[in-house]
């Protein structure tokens, strides 16, 4: 693979990872199917294979080809266990065996089985072993920050469980906002200084800014509290022109543009 099919082939991963997390937050947020492929312009088949995972997996692993020294693995790790650890000559040994490949690619293996075993013999520490049983990535930890413990599924509760063990600053974003919430859904002001001395005192960063940004305007902020008005509606109709907007970047081909410009150029032979 090229650099240029590799940067292309991790964007488009990161693409489909940020649509995934975008999924993930409509989930928690209590959103059906049907409102997700809505506002994500997702297929309903992806949501539905989507909304019952807890992680986005790991695209599939081709089959070791004649040209990567994978294939010939076995045979390698037992020759290598015989002491044969020249790659000059088990390149000839495995050659007539259907290998394609270069010495480059078969040294680039070798390497790391001398590595492993030059730290067996200094007798290097083994690599530490997470606790978490899964990788959570940032947006779905958020997500399940906000979510109340009575609308959480058991994997997500597991979670939650986990990050407020492994990390401080998730437990007390998680309490703030919990209690923020408690405030919302109460409509009672009374509580919301104490709230933003508490957010400010936290240590937090973007809870910090985010009290600090609400004392400027703090008249406003009891009035959203208060008042059954919200622009909620209109905010998620931008949300989603904007999400259809992002997916159609980079749809219209070569032969889309062709046929849009050749009308053109006809239309400006004839004006001539």
């Amino acid at each position: 693979m090229t650099e240029h099919q590799r940067l292309a082939s991790a964007g488009r991963r990161a693409a489909q990872r940020s649509r995934f997390d975008q999924l993930k937050v409509l989930q928690a947020a209590g959103k059906g199917s049907s409102e997700i492929v809505r506002e994500t312009g997702l297929n309903w088949r992806t949501v539905t294979k989507w909304t019952r995972l807890d992680i986005l997996p790991e695209r599939g692993i081709m089959a070791p080809k004649p040209t990567t020294p994978n294939q010939f693995r076995k045979y390698l790790a037992r020759r290598w266990a015989e002491g044969c650890t020249f790659g000059r000559q088990l390149l000839a040994e495995i050659r007539p065996l259907g290998y394609t490949g270069s010495l480059t690619h078969l040294q680039r293996l070798l390497r790391t089985w001398r590595q492993a075993h030059f730290a067996a013999l200094a007798g290097a520490p083994l690599p530490p072993v997470s606790v978490l049983p899964q990788t959570i990535s940032c947006v779905v930890a958020a997500a399940l920050c906000i979510k109340p413990r009575g609308l959480l599924t058991a994997p997500q509760a597991e979670k939650v469980d986990l990050l407020k063990c492994s990390s401080p600053d998730f437990a007390t974003t998680r309490q703030l906002v919990m209690r923020f919430r408690g405030i919302l859904r109460g409509r009672d002001t009374d509580k919301l200084s104490t709230w933003l001395d508490d957010a400010r005192a936290s240590g937090i960063h973007c809870l910090r800014q985010f009290a600090l940004k609400a004392r400027q305007d703090l008249a406003a902020v009891r009035n959203a509290v208060t008042e059954r008005w919200s622009n909620g509606q209109t905010e998620g109709q931008i949300n989603r022109l904007k999400t259809l907007k992002r997916a159609m970047y980079g749809r219209a081909g070569i032969d889309l543009l062709r046929a849009r410009m050749v009308p053109l150029r006809t239309s400006h032979v004839h004006t001539n």
